[in-house]
Protein backbone atom coordinates (compact mmCIF):
# COMPACT_ATOMS: atom_id res chain seq x y z
CA UNK A 1 0.00 0.00 0.00
CA UNK A 2 1.13 3.51 -0.78
CA UNK A 3 0.05 6.96 0.32
CA UNK A 4 1.49 8.32 -2.92
CA UNK A 5 -1.25 9.26 -5.38
CA UNK A 6 -1.76 7.92 -8.86
CA UNK A 7 0.04 10.29 -11.23
CA UNK A 8 -0.38 10.27 -15.01
CA UNK A 9 1.88 12.51 -17.08
CA UNK A 10 1.26 13.99 -20.52
CA UNK A 11 4.37 14.91 -22.46
CA UNK A 12 5.10 17.11 -25.45
CA UNK A 13 8.55 16.43 -26.76
CA UNK A 14 10.84 16.02 -23.73
CA UNK A 15 8.62 18.20 -21.51
CA UNK A 16 5.91 17.05 -19.08
CA UNK A 17 3.08 19.36 -20.09
CA UNK A 18 0.31 18.11 -17.78
CA UNK A 19 -0.19 15.89 -14.75
CA UNK A 20 -3.32 14.15 -13.54
CA UNK A 21 -3.54 12.94 -9.93
CA UNK A 22 -5.89 10.42 -8.41
CA UNK A 23 -6.42 7.43 -6.15
CA UNK A 24 -6.67 3.70 -6.81
CA UNK A 25 -7.34 0.48 -4.93
CA UNK A 26 -6.99 -3.23 -5.60
CA UNK A 27 -9.21 -5.16 -3.19
CA UNK A 28 -10.42 -8.71 -2.49
CA UNK A 29 -14.08 -9.62 -2.02
CA UNK A 30 -13.60 -9.90 1.76
CA UNK A 31 -12.39 -6.28 1.85
CA UNK A 32 -8.66 -7.02 2.07
CA UNK A 33 -6.71 -4.25 0.38
CA UNK A 34 -4.02 -5.77 -1.84
CA UNK A 35 -2.61 -2.51 -3.19
CA UNK A 36 -3.55 1.14 -2.95
CA UNK A 37 -2.39 4.60 -3.92
CA UNK A 38 -3.65 7.76 -2.26
CA UNK A 39 -6.56 8.15 0.14
CA UNK A 40 -8.78 5.19 -0.74
CA UNK A 41 -11.11 6.00 2.18
CA UNK A 42 -12.16 9.15 0.32
CA UNK A 43 -15.78 9.08 -0.81
CA UNK A 44 -16.33 9.24 -4.54
CA UNK A 45 -19.31 9.11 -6.90
CA UNK A 46 -18.82 6.02 -9.08
CA UNK A 47 -21.18 7.28 -11.79
CA UNK A 48 -21.51 4.80 -14.67
CA UNK A 49 -18.80 2.47 -13.37
CA UNK A 50 -21.46 0.67 -11.32
CA UNK A 51 -23.73 -0.10 -14.28
CA UNK A 52 -22.90 -3.84 -14.23
CA UNK A 53 -24.09 -3.88 -10.60
CA UNK A 54 -27.16 -1.80 -11.43
CA UNK A 55 -28.07 -4.48 -14.00
CA UNK A 56 -28.26 -7.25 -11.39
CA UNK A 57 -31.93 -6.66 -10.41
CA UNK A 58 -32.86 -6.66 -14.12
CA UNK A 59 -31.38 -10.15 -14.56
CA UNK A 60 -32.86 -11.37 -11.27
CA UNK A 61 -36.35 -10.18 -12.28
CA UNK A 62 -36.70 -12.82 -14.99
CA UNK A 63 -37.19 -10.21 -17.72
CA UNK A 64 -34.44 -11.75 -19.87
CA UNK A 65 -36.43 -14.96 -20.18
CA UNK A 66 -39.83 -13.28 -20.44
CA UNK A 67 -38.83 -11.08 -23.35
CA UNK A 68 -36.38 -13.44 -25.05
CA UNK A 69 -33.39 -11.16 -24.53
CA UNK A 70 -29.77 -12.05 -25.26
CA UNK A 71 -26.20 -11.09 -24.39
CA UNK A 72 -26.48 -7.95 -26.50
CA UNK A 73 -29.32 -6.68 -24.30
CA UNK A 74 -27.56 -7.61 -21.06
CA UNK A 75 -24.36 -5.87 -22.21
CA UNK A 76 -26.38 -2.86 -23.30
CA UNK A 77 -27.96 -2.66 -19.83
CA UNK A 78 -24.40 -2.10 -18.53
CA UNK A 79 -23.38 0.31 -21.28
CA UNK A 80 -22.24 3.88 -21.73
CA UNK A 81 -22.56 3.61 -25.48
CA UNK A 82 -21.76 5.83 -28.45
CA UNK A 83 -25.32 5.99 -29.75
CA UNK A 84 -24.30 4.15 -32.90
CA UNK A 85 -26.96 2.57 -35.10
CA UNK A 86 -26.72 -0.88 -33.50
CA UNK A 87 -27.02 0.58 -30.00
CA UNK A 88 -30.04 2.71 -30.85
CA UNK A 89 -31.80 0.08 -32.95
CA UNK A 90 -31.35 -2.54 -30.21
CA UNK A 91 -32.82 -0.20 -27.59
CA UNK A 92 -35.81 0.56 -29.83
CA UNK A 93 -36.43 -3.11 -30.54
CA UNK A 94 -36.15 -3.95 -26.85
CA UNK A 95 -38.62 -1.23 -25.88
CA UNK A 96 -41.05 -2.57 -28.48
CA UNK A 97 -40.89 -6.02 -26.85
CA UNK A 98 -41.88 -4.35 -23.58
CA UNK A 99 -44.79 -2.55 -25.21
CA UNK A 100 -43.06 0.78 -24.60
CA UNK A 101 -41.46 3.56 -26.66
CA UNK A 102 -38.63 6.05 -26.46
CA UNK A 103 -40.77 8.55 -24.58
CA UNK A 104 -40.87 6.09 -21.68
CA UNK A 105 -37.11 6.51 -21.26
CA UNK A 106 -36.45 9.19 -18.63
CA UNK A 107 -32.75 9.63 -19.44
CA UNK A 108 -33.21 12.49 -21.91
CA UNK A 109 -31.62 12.85 -25.34
CA UNK A 110 -28.11 13.82 -26.32
CA UNK A 111 -25.90 13.54 -29.38
CA UNK A 112 -23.32 10.81 -29.93
CA UNK A 113 -19.75 11.46 -28.80
CA UNK A 114 -18.65 10.39 -32.31
CA UNK A 115 -18.37 13.27 -34.76
CA UNK A 116 -19.06 11.02 -37.74
CA UNK A 117 -22.23 9.70 -36.13
CA UNK A 118 -23.48 13.23 -35.44
CA UNK A 119 -22.77 14.16 -39.07
CA UNK A 120 -24.47 10.97 -40.29
CA UNK A 121 -27.66 11.80 -38.40
CA UNK A 122 -27.52 15.44 -39.50
CA UNK A 123 -27.36 14.39 -43.16
CA UNK A 124 -30.34 12.11 -42.59
CA UNK A 125 -32.11 14.93 -40.71
CA UNK A 126 -32.62 12.62 -37.74
CA UNK A 127 -32.44 14.32 -34.33
CA UNK A 128 -30.92 12.67 -31.29
CA UNK A 129 -33.58 10.89 -29.25
CA UNK A 130 -33.78 9.31 -25.81
CA UNK A 131 -32.59 6.03 -27.36
CA UNK A 132 -29.41 7.85 -28.46
CA UNK A 133 -28.50 8.66 -24.85
CA UNK A 134 -25.43 6.73 -23.77
CA UNK A 135 -27.41 5.39 -20.79
CA UNK A 136 -30.48 4.28 -22.78
CA UNK A 137 -29.63 0.58 -22.41
CA UNK A 138 -29.41 0.83 -18.63
CA UNK A 139 -32.72 2.70 -18.55
CA UNK A 140 -34.38 0.10 -20.77
CA UNK A 141 -33.16 -2.51 -18.30
CA UNK A 142 -34.80 -0.52 -15.50
CA UNK A 143 -38.05 -0.34 -17.48
CA UNK A 144 -37.91 -4.08 -18.24
CA UNK A 145 -37.59 -4.78 -14.50
CA UNK A 146 -40.55 -2.56 -13.66
CA UNK A 147 -42.73 -4.11 -16.38
CA UNK A 148 -41.73 -7.63 -15.32
CA UNK A 149 -42.72 -6.89 -11.73
CA UNK A 150 -45.92 -5.04 -12.60
CA UNK A 151 -44.67 -1.71 -11.23
CA UNK A 152 -45.37 1.79 -12.52
CA UNK A 153 -42.83 2.76 -15.16
CA UNK A 154 -43.38 6.50 -14.72
CA UNK A 155 -40.79 7.89 -12.33
CA UNK A 156 -38.60 4.78 -12.33
CA UNK A 157 -35.54 7.03 -11.90
CA UNK A 158 -36.72 8.40 -8.54
CA UNK A 159 -34.76 7.53 -5.41
CA UNK A 160 -37.77 5.85 -3.74
CA UNK A 161 -39.00 3.90 -6.78
CA UNK A 162 -38.73 0.12 -6.27
CA UNK A 163 -36.34 -0.10 -9.24
CA UNK A 164 -33.84 2.20 -7.53
CA UNK A 165 -34.35 0.63 -4.11
CA UNK A 166 -33.29 -2.72 -5.58
CA UNK A 167 -30.25 -1.12 -7.21
CA UNK A 168 -29.21 0.37 -3.84
CA UNK A 169 -29.60 -2.97 -2.13
CA UNK A 170 -27.49 -4.76 -4.75
CA UNK A 171 -24.71 -2.18 -4.60
CA UNK A 172 -24.64 -2.18 -0.82
CA UNK A 173 -24.67 -5.98 -0.76
CA UNK A 174 -21.60 -6.22 -2.99
CA UNK A 175 -19.69 -3.34 -1.37
CA UNK A 176 -20.34 -4.42 2.22
CA UNK A 177 -22.27 -1.24 2.98
CA UNK A 178 -25.80 -0.13 3.83
CA UNK A 179 -26.94 1.26 0.49
CA UNK A 180 -29.77 3.25 2.07
CA UNK A 181 -27.28 5.08 4.33
CA UNK A 182 -25.06 6.31 1.49
CA UNK A 183 -25.15 9.96 0.44
CA UNK A 184 -26.08 10.49 -3.17
CA UNK A 185 -26.29 12.93 -6.04
CA UNK A 186 -28.20 12.83 -9.31
CA UNK A 187 -26.35 11.34 -12.26
CA UNK A 188 -26.32 12.83 -15.76
CA UNK A 189 -29.13 10.47 -16.82
CA UNK A 190 -31.31 11.34 -13.83
CA UNK A 191 -30.89 8.36 -11.49
CA UNK A 192 -29.33 8.55 -8.00
CA UNK A 193 -25.57 7.96 -7.91
CA UNK A 194 -24.40 6.73 -4.51
CA UNK A 195 -21.18 7.98 -2.91
CA UNK A 196 -18.85 5.51 -1.21
CA UNK A 197 -15.19 5.08 -0.27
CA UNK A 198 -13.09 4.09 -3.26
CA UNK A 199 -11.97 0.92 -1.48
CA UNK A 200 -15.62 -0.13 -1.11
CA UNK A 201 -16.18 0.37 -4.83
CA UNK A 202 -13.18 -1.87 -5.54
CA UNK A 203 -14.58 -4.44 -3.10
CA UNK A 204 -17.90 -4.42 -4.97
CA UNK A 205 -16.04 -5.18 -8.18
CA UNK A 206 -14.12 -8.00 -6.49
CA UNK A 207 -17.41 -9.48 -5.31
CA UNK A 208 -18.66 -9.37 -8.91
CA UNK A 209 -15.67 -11.58 -9.75
CA UNK A 210 -15.96 -13.94 -6.77
CA UNK A 211 -19.60 -13.78 -5.63
CA UNK A 212 -19.69 -17.09 -3.75
CA UNK A 213 -20.89 -15.52 -0.47
CA UNK A 214 -24.05 -14.27 -2.23
CA UNK A 215 -27.28 -16.13 -2.93
CA UNK A 216 -27.28 -18.60 -5.81
CA UNK A 217 -29.77 -16.38 -7.65
CA UNK A 218 -27.44 -13.40 -7.41
CA UNK A 219 -24.40 -15.48 -8.36
CA UNK A 220 -26.21 -16.61 -11.50
CA UNK A 221 -27.16 -13.03 -12.40
CA UNK A 222 -23.60 -11.79 -11.93
CA UNK A 223 -22.15 -14.59 -14.03
CA UNK A 224 -24.57 -13.81 -16.85
CA UNK A 225 -23.58 -10.14 -16.74
CA UNK A 226 -19.86 -10.93 -16.87
CA UNK A 227 -20.36 -13.33 -19.78
CA UNK A 228 -22.37 -10.73 -21.71
CA UNK A 229 -19.78 -7.99 -21.15
CA UNK A 230 -17.11 -10.15 -22.77
CA UNK A 231 -19.40 -11.60 -25.45
CA UNK A 232 -20.70 -8.21 -26.63
CA UNK A 233 -18.00 -5.62 -25.87
CA UNK A 234 -19.20 -3.33 -28.68
CA UNK A 235 -22.56 -2.94 -26.97
CA UNK A 236 -20.84 -1.69 -23.80
CA UNK A 237 -19.31 1.32 -25.54
CA UNK A 238 -18.68 1.18 -29.29
CA UNK A 239 -16.23 2.12 -32.00
CA UNK A 240 -12.75 3.17 -30.84
CA UNK A 241 -13.68 2.97 -27.15
CA UNK A 242 -11.27 1.85 -24.45
CA UNK A 243 -14.03 -0.05 -22.63
CA UNK A 244 -14.83 -2.09 -25.73
CA UNK A 245 -11.15 -2.92 -26.11
CA UNK A 246 -10.66 -4.08 -22.52
CA UNK A 247 -13.77 -6.24 -22.47
CA UNK A 248 -12.74 -7.77 -25.77
CA UNK A 249 -9.79 -9.57 -24.14
CA UNK A 250 -12.04 -12.39 -22.93
CA UNK A 251 -13.20 -13.52 -19.52
CA UNK A 252 -10.05 -12.42 -17.67
CA UNK A 253 -11.26 -8.81 -17.47
CA UNK A 254 -14.61 -7.07 -17.20
CA UNK A 255 -14.19 -3.32 -17.29
CA UNK A 256 -16.47 -0.31 -16.95
CA UNK A 257 -15.78 3.39 -17.08
CA UNK A 258 -17.55 6.12 -15.15
CA UNK A 259 -17.80 9.84 -15.73
CA UNK A 260 -15.40 12.27 -14.06
CA UNK A 261 -12.34 10.06 -14.15
CA UNK A 262 -13.65 6.79 -12.67
CA UNK A 263 -12.67 3.36 -13.95
CA UNK A 264 -13.32 -0.09 -12.51
CA UNK A 265 -12.31 -3.65 -13.39
CA UNK A 266 -13.44 -7.09 -12.31
CA UNK A 267 -10.67 -9.72 -12.31
CA UNK A 268 -12.38 -13.08 -11.63
CA UNK A 269 -9.33 -15.34 -11.90
CA UNK A 270 -7.39 -13.22 -9.41
CA UNK A 271 -10.38 -12.63 -7.14
CA UNK A 272 -9.71 -8.90 -7.29
CA UNK A 273 -11.55 -5.68 -7.98
CA UNK A 274 -9.83 -2.50 -9.13
CA UNK A 275 -11.12 1.06 -8.85
CA UNK A 276 -9.53 4.32 -10.00
CA UNK A 277 -10.62 7.93 -9.53
CA UNK A 278 -8.78 10.86 -11.12
CA UNK A 279 -9.52 14.00 -9.17
CA UNK A 280 -9.64 16.30 -12.18
CA UNK A 281 -12.22 14.05 -13.84
CA UNK A 282 -10.03 13.25 -16.86
CA UNK A 283 -11.15 10.12 -18.70
CA UNK A 284 -7.90 9.96 -20.64
CA UNK A 285 -5.97 9.69 -17.37
CA UNK A 286 -8.28 7.09 -15.81
CA UNK A 287 -7.81 4.88 -18.87
CA UNK A 288 -4.02 5.01 -18.67
CA UNK A 289 -4.14 4.49 -14.90
CA UNK A 290 -6.35 1.38 -15.10
CA UNK A 291 -4.20 -0.02 -17.93
CA UNK A 292 -1.05 0.56 -15.88
CA UNK A 293 -2.52 -1.23 -12.87
CA UNK A 294 -3.69 -4.16 -14.99
CA UNK A 295 -0.22 -4.42 -16.54
CA UNK A 296 1.30 -4.19 -13.03
CA UNK A 297 -0.93 -7.09 -11.95
CA UNK A 298 0.04 -9.09 -15.03
CA UNK A 299 -3.49 -9.47 -16.41
CA UNK A 300 -3.14 -7.36 -19.57
CA UNK A 301 -1.87 -9.25 -22.62
CA UNK A 302 1.76 -8.13 -23.07
CA UNK A 303 1.26 -7.30 -26.73
CA UNK A 304 -1.55 -4.93 -25.78
CA UNK A 305 -0.18 -3.27 -22.66
CA UNK A 306 2.41 -0.89 -24.10
CA UNK A 307 0.11 1.22 -26.33
CA UNK A 308 -2.51 1.31 -23.58
CA UNK A 309 -0.11 2.33 -20.82
CA UNK A 310 1.82 4.73 -23.06
CA UNK A 311 -0.70 6.02 -25.62
CA UNK A 312 0.72 8.32 -28.27
CA UNK A 313 -0.12 12.01 -28.46
CA UNK A 314 -0.44 13.18 -32.07
CA UNK A 315 -1.15 16.57 -33.54
CA UNK A 316 -3.83 17.37 -36.13
CA UNK A 317 -1.70 16.16 -39.06
CA UNK A 318 -0.89 12.88 -37.33
CA UNK A 319 2.66 13.72 -36.22
CA UNK A 320 3.78 12.02 -32.99
CA UNK A 321 4.42 14.83 -30.50
CA UNK A 322 4.34 13.13 -27.10
CA UNK A 323 2.76 10.42 -24.96
CA UNK A 324 0.78 9.73 -21.81
CA UNK A 325 2.44 7.59 -19.15
CA UNK A 326 2.42 6.64 -15.47
CA UNK A 327 4.81 8.88 -13.55
CA UNK A 328 7.87 7.18 -12.09
CA UNK A 329 6.89 8.63 -8.74
CA UNK A 330 3.79 6.42 -8.87
CA UNK A 331 4.57 2.96 -10.25
CA UNK A 332 8.29 3.47 -10.80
Amino acid sequence: MSTKPVVIEVTRGPVVESRHEGIAAVVKADGTVVASWGDIDAAILPRSATKPIQAIPFIESGAVESYNLGNEHIALSCASHNGEARHVDTVRGWLARLGLGENDLECGAHASRLTWRVEELARAKEPATNASNNCSGKHTGFLATAVQKGEHTLGYIAYDHPVQRRVRQALGDLAGLDGDALPYGIDGCGIPTLAMPLKSLARAMATMGTPSRLSSRRVDAIQRIRIAMNAEPFMLAGTDRFCTRLNGFGRAIQAKSGAEGVYCCILPAEGLGVAVKMWDGATRASEVAIAAILAHLGVLPKAESEPMVHPAIKNVVGLLVGEMRPARSWLG
